[in-house]
């Protein structure tokens, strides 16, 4: 049930994402979720990809410090509160989510999250337990 993303460290310069998304193109790998941060001098591009293993070999060929990390990708109830509940699910159960974002695209008509959480194997337990539907990587490489 676990996802592999992918994170990718990068001056914060014109045209360095340009050239990590051509990397991603000219090997045929397509994003599914993506989030950027950022300071003044460098930024950490975090991708669910359709081919996390090509496209790390090809990040890597290309000259990019990449790695990967498990992520979990939870539908949520595209409803006001529905991301509340299931924040306060993970906080009443002691998970602390260090980050998470949302793709684009809806699985049904629930929105879907990516959470980077500490114990993910717990959370993916618990969340399940809980009615909470967890998308697995085969279903979010095709959304």
């Amino acid at each position: 049930m676990e996802i592999k993303q992918i994170s990718i460290f990068l001056e914060n310069k014109k045209g360095r994402l340009a050239a990590i998304t051509n990397v991603l193109a000219d090997n045929n790998i397509n994003i599914r979720a993506l989030s950027l941060a950022d300071t003044k001098e460098f930024g950490v591009l975090r991708i669910v990809v359709n081919e996390h293993t090509k496209c790390l070999n090809a990040l890597k060929i290309n000259g990019y410090a990449a790695q990967e990390t498990y992520v979990i990708a939870v539908e949520v109830p595209d409803s006001p509160g529905g991301l509340c509940g299931i924040l306060k699910l993970l906080e009443d159960n002691d998970h602390n989510v260090e980050y998470m974002y949302a793709m684009v695209e809806k699985n049904r008509n629930n929105a879907v999250v990516i959470f980077k959480i500490g114990d993910f194997k717990k959370a993916i337990e618990l969340l399940k337990s809980n009615n909470v539907s967890i998308v697995n990587a085969s279903v979010l490489k095709n959304l």
